[in-house]
């Protein structure tokens, strides 16, 4: 049996994803997470525990594991476990993206000085330690500007500012963000300082793609129907396919290219983050992993012909058969061809449902009249009872996902919206203890 290392957190949604893709394709998954190693298999996977601000210790912590036996192909599910997915694929002579490109690709300075030194279009940018005055710097840039941490994910901690006042009092909430526990438990140094930059106005796209050995196949442009436009950024709808005309998109997958190129990324999944503005495309990341949490469930592709390869006879369905994203990203790992692979022609997208407000979540009222809206797929409410909401900028998860397909994108949209309104979220506000 064909063995992929996985490498994640403990706590991404894809995992599952992944699980069923594997049992299809009568693959085995060897996981590495940062699980507790003090205990036996705390959650029962045979999981090898790792430490992703301990990467060199990592590395031989997973090589020793496998026992001389290399695994046939590495994934990663986040951007932290890419970073050591990069390192574990050098360490067993398995084609993936370089260490330092991965790296670079995860510090959004660092990436910023990569697509300025390769020419491409860069919105102006300074760096500041997250300790020490700002007032000098506020008076000095040009706004409206945009302050973000070097690297958290998910539009965590990104906030527009258009005057002196605002930059004072975004950089002052961002420190108290990055001094946070669960942030300070990552242990790395990107969160010691701040990136602040121009704001680019247009549309922003993301898109999904593998890079083979330098050349990009492009799985999918997801439009973003509702404005980013600040102060915060919080992400809502992704749907494809793209109604960008055709010259657009070709010269978004032409810039994804060009800064996956300029970063060092070479082989293995990307999901890029574009701005339109004007003529130019602004390439704002690209992420050496596949797109986040539940969304991926909202891509399916066809084999267009390809024939199927597989393990597990039950899987081979012939010509033409509808996999997840999952598998595709499987198959690549193996060293499969799978440039043949392409989205489904349906339209599809997914909601990622906004936190309405800061509180103690209880419960969602409305799901199975969400759920019979015409064209929705699934509603997956992930939040927990009793748990505390957190809306961005300081937030880092969603309450949950709607997914949605039609013939045309804009039926995906009206149903996404529809089912969206018929939710009814009961959070209480949050009580303050006083200190005993």
């Amino acid at each position: 049996m064909r063995r992929v290392l996985l490498v994640a957190t403990t706590t991404g949604y894809q995992i599952r994803s992944f699980g069923e893709a594997a049992e299809k394709l009568g693959v085995r998954l060897v996981f590495a997470s940062d699980r507790c190693g003090r205990l036996e298999d705390p959650w029962w996977d045979g999981a090898i525990p790792v430490r992703f601000h301990e990467e060199a210790r990592s590395v031989d912590a997973v090589v020793s594991a496998c026992g001389g036996a290399p695994p046939d192909g590495i994934v990663a599910v986040g951007d932290r476990p890419a970073v050591l997915a990069a390192r574990l694929a050098r360490a067993f002579g398995l084609p993936g993206h370089p260490p330092e490109a991965t790296a670079t690709s995860r510090n959004k300075l660092a990436t910023r000085r990569a697509l300025q030194a390769a020419g491409l279009p860069t919105p102006w940018f300074v760096s500041r330690p997250i300790e020490g005055e700002v007032d000098d710097l506020a008076v000095r840039v040009e706004y409206p500007a945009v302050i973000k941490p070097l690297a958290l994910s998910g539009s965590r901690g990104v906030v527009r500012v258009d005057n002196a006042t605002e930059l004072v009092s975004a950089f002052d909430r961002l420190r108290r963000l990055l001094r946070r526990r669960d942030v300070r438990l990552e242990r790395d140094e990107a969160h010691e300082q701040a990136l602040v930059e121009g704001f680019v106005s247009g549309t922003e796209y993301a898109v999904e793609g593998l890079l083979n050995h330098g050349t990009l196949q492009l799985l999918a442009i997801l439009d973003k129907p509702d404005p980013l436009n600040g102060p915060f950024f919080e992400e809502t709808i992704y749907r494809t396919p793209s109604v960008a005309p055709l010259e657009l998109q070709q010269h978004i997958a032409a810039a994804t290219t060009a800064a996956a190129a300029a970063i060092g990324l070479h082989h293995g999944p990307v999901h890029a983050e574009c701005r339109i503005s004007g003529e130019a495309v602004y390439v704002l990341e690209v992420a050496a992993r596949p797109i986040g949490g539940l969304c991926s469930r909202a891509l399916r592709f066809r084999s267009g012909g390809l024939q199927i390869r597989s393990e597990n006879p039950e899987a081979s369905e012939g010509a033409g058969a509808v996999v997840s994203l999952e598998e595709v990203l499987l198959r690549h790992a193996l060293g499969e061809d799978v440039s043949l692979y392409m989205r489904e022609q349906a339209a599809s997208g997914v909601m990622m449902i906004p936190i309405p407000k800061r509180g103690v979540y209880r419960r969602v009222d409305g799901v199975d009249e969400a759920k019979h809206v015409a064209g929705i797929e699934d509603v997956r409410i992930t939040a927990k009872p009793d748990t505390m909401l957190v809306p961005l900028p300081e937030g880092k998860s969603y309450l949950g996902f709607i997914f949605a397909r039609a013939a045309k994108p804009c039926g995906v949209d009206r149903a996404l919206r529809d089912a969206h309104a018929r939710l009814r979220f009961v959070i209480d506000r949050e009580v303050a203890v006083a200190p005993v």
